[in-house]
């Protein structure tokens, strides 16, 4: 006999299974939207300037304490000190400059040097030679020219042996306050990829960020365009994508541009690098 349709109705239905105890899987995390890169192809002359000083001060937050790294006491050891730092690390030259500032403490002392005493001291930054020949022959010319003082100004430091505008200006801004440009191979590397210049001669880089900057700000600049080449924005490989600069940096890209990545790239605390 057929069952009504109420009867079919009624029938009970199989209890539902129970739900499994294992987790779902945790939505994806939503990826952190990119920041819209801008294009600084036709930059005006005047967002440009805006843009370096803005560079700048992002650099004076990142590196409050930028300073030169060279240990010295007076202009004439921050003077040999720079000397021996060409192709070395400051590391290395602060090792050395003790024992030769201890035993020759003037520029007297220095002009009388028996060569191979300082050769032997300065033998490990590497050049020694050459440079012995470029301090003895600078401490002469201090005596000679300048009873034995460093002089404060530019055109006289360059006149020096062995003394170059990049020497001459550290000299005047870490040791007498007086602003200059110190351009090395990082700030070289960083003016270029900021597009503060486009040439690759010191001094008219110099010139160019001269026109960017006030004056004021030359030597901290220098020192915190150093710290940054030296711990975040290397010649090789740049760490792009954990640099505080990227928004404002036309060559953000030219390293890894994953924060992740780019993390293990960056460099803390005194850096035994080039200057």
């Amino acid at each position: 006999m057929a069952a009504s349709a109420s009867t079919l109705l009624s029938v009970p239905r199989p209890p539902a299974a129970p739900p499994s105890e294992a987790p779902a899987d945790p939505p994806a995390e939503p990826r952190k939207p990119r920041p819209r890169r801008r294009s600084f192809d036709d930059e005006s002359p005047t967002a440009l300037v805006r843009r370096a000083r803005a560079i700048n001060r992002e650099l004076t937050e990142l590196y409050p304490d930028a300073h030169c790294e060279l240990d010295f006491a007076n202009p004439l050891q921050l003077l040999v000190a720079t000397i021996l730092s060409a192709q070395c690390t400051d590391k290395r030259v602060n090792m050395v400059t003790p024992t030769l500032f201890a035993r020759y403490p003037t520029a007297a002392d220095f002009a009388a040097a028996d060569r191979a005493d300082i050769e032997t001291i300065i033998m490990s930054t590497g050049f020694f030679r050459a440079k012995t020949t470029s301090i003895i022959g600078m401490a002469t010319a201090l005596c000679d020219r300048f009873k034995g003082e460093v002089p404060k100004r530019l055109k006289d430091l360059v006149t020096l042996p062995g003394v170059g505008r990049k020497t001459a200006n550290v000299v005047l801004g870490n040791a007498f306050g007086i602003p200059g440009l110190t351009v090395d191979t990082h700030m070289l590397r960083l003016t270029r990829r900021f597009r503060w210049t486009t040439s690759d001669d010191p001094v008219k880089v110099e010139i160019d960020v001269a026109a960017l900057i006030p004056r004021k700000e030359w030597t901290l600049l220098s020192h915190r365009v150093i710290w940054h080449g030296r711990r975040v924005c290397h010649a090789r490989k740049p760490a792009c994508g954990a640099c505080a600069l990227a928004p404002l940096c036309p060559s953000f890209g030219v390293g890894p541009t994953d924060e992740a990545t780019a993390r293990k790239l960056v460099k803390t605390g005194p850096v035994d690098a080039l200057l």
